[in-house]
């Protein structure tokens, strides 16, 4: 009794009580854990640069759009994963729910397993293929092979999180992230500047900050009550289960492959320009991603509160979600986009203590940042599509708005030789994320209607308490 009760105090009705009070003490521990998991990034690359050299910093930074075209298309079916259990979890539906938590946990070792041995087989090839420049890409190789060996680790540890998000609980993830990034942190140091292992030693590093980060997700669910606790004599793929994560989390893995493909494109674009706005570029990137993380905190709150109220058919609420979201996730990217231009020459050097360096990650942050909100309120609209159920539609918008977009002007207006400049690819991002956010909008409200006539709100509490 007194387990389930202490188990009971990570986990939130979203369908019940104020709704920014608890979005902001569900949302502030994903915060703190996205920026904790940044500042962990963000040391692999000061690291290697301060004592290795901006060609090292450029070789781990420039490897960023890479994993992201290699994992977010896996990732995104862990979207599939938080929708379906917080359904059930809101329909107080433990049968289903514990069905879903093993079925996702097994498909997380399939993908983890299979990215692994892609990751090591075709690296080299890949960088070749992104034109990663001839200084850094055999660097770029090595750390991006030993990257995929924690992959299965990695996979396991973004599964477990989005079926305790699911539930509410973003306090524990944060605490095993915390830990695992410090050991991250000092290894990085241990590896690198003791061992003078470069690169290696940065990949050696995150593999095994991702290896335990992993066991502690998994021992957190192992020690779960209810239907949300993993039984590793339980683990097996559920047919049915499976198809409907593969409903909602296809479209969004497939999304996130697409952005992923778009920044490769870019990413190749940018690696034109050679080694120093390489390098510049990944600098502030990664401030960038400070900012995001943030707003993403909100996209992932939508989410999870849309989907246990449309297991109670509560559309009112639901509308109400979507505001609030919106309107966190301005004020969030306005603030950090603020601070970023004020403050970015200080934070860059912080990166590299070269000047031209620090001068071509400023232009990025002048024509990006200052428009990031846009970004955040795209992904909130995504967010509350897929909490209704629709994720398919986000995929086509994101597919022919900010991917197609995006690569008709790098190879259209960046073509033009008086365009011909980075300033060019680095403008693509603000355009891409307005034109797709607007019909992301649009695409809501049109589809919430039909989500009203073809679900209609359940009559009594008895009624809601069961997914339809």
């Amino acid at each position: 009794m007194t387990k389930a009760k202490s188990d009971k105090k990570f986990q939130m009705d979203m369908c019940n009580g104020p709704i920014l009070s608890k979005m902001l003490r569900f949302t502030l521990p994903l915060i703190a854990a996205g920026l904790l998991q940044l500042m962990f990034n963000a040391a692999d690359i000061i690291v290697v640069g301060k004592f290795c050299g901006d060609n090292s910093m450029g070789a781990v930074g420039s490897n960023g759009s890479m994993v992201s075209l290699m994992t977010n298309f896996f990732i995104g079916i862990s979207v599939g994963t938080n929708v379906l259990a917080a359904r059930f979890f809101g329909a107080k539906n433990d049968e289903e729910l514990s069905k879903t938590v093993h079925t996702s946990m097994m498909v997380s070792l399939i993908i983890g397993i299979f990215l692994t041995f892609v990751g090591l087989i075709g690296a080299h090839q890949i960088l070749i293929w992104m034109k990663t420049p001839d200084g850094i890409i055999g660097l770029s190789t090595i750390y991006l092979r030993i990257y995929f060996l924690g992959m299965t680790a990695t996979t396991v540890y973004n599964f477990g999180s989005a079926l305790l998000r699911a539930i509410g609980d973003t306090q524990r993830p944060l605490i095993y992230l915390s830990i695992s990034g410090v050991v991250n942190v000092v290894l990085n140091v241990i590896f690198v500047v003791v061992f003078k292992l470069d690169v290696a030693g940065v990949g050696i590093a995150t593999v095994i900050s991702q290896i335990l980060s992993a066991v502690l997700v998994v021992r957190c669910l192992l020690r779960e009550t209810g239907g949300i606790k993993l039984d590793l004599k339980k683990l097996k793929i559920d047919k049915q289960k499976l198809w409907q994560i593969i409903q909602i989390g296809l479209p969004a893995g497939i999304q996130g492959t697409l952005f992923s493909l778009s920044n490769v494109v870019i990413q190749s674009s940018i690696n034109l320009f050679g080694d120093t706005v390489v390098s510049g570029n990944a600098a502030a990137a990664n401030l960038e991603s400070f900012g995001y993380v943030a707003m993403n905190a909100f996209y992932q709150a939508v989410i999870s509160f849309t989907s246990q109220n449309f297991a109670q058919r509560n559309y009112k609420r639901i509308i109400k979600i979507m505001l609030i979201g919106q309107a966190c996730v301005c004020v969030t990217g306005l603030i950090s986009g603020g601070l970023m231009v004020c403050f970015g020459e200080e934070l860059l050097w912080i990166y590299s203590d070269t000047e031209v360096v620090v001068a071509a990650g400023l232009t990025r942050l002048k024509y990006v940042i200052t428009l990031h909100f846009l970004c955040g309120m795209m992904d909130c609209f995504v967010g509350s599509l897929r909490g209704i159920g629709y994720s398919f539609a986000p995929m086509i918008v994101s597919l022919i708005g900010a991917c197609g977009l995006r690569l008709v002007w790098v190879y259209t207006v960046f073509q033009i030789p008086q365009f011909h400049m980075i300033e060019t690819v680095y403008i693509s991002y603000p355009i891409t994320w307005f034109i797709t956010g607007l019909t992301h909008a649009i695409c809501f409200f049109i589809l919430m209607r039909r989500v009203k006539r073809k679900y209609p709100p359940f009559e009594n509490q008895v009624e809601a308490q069961q997914l339809s």
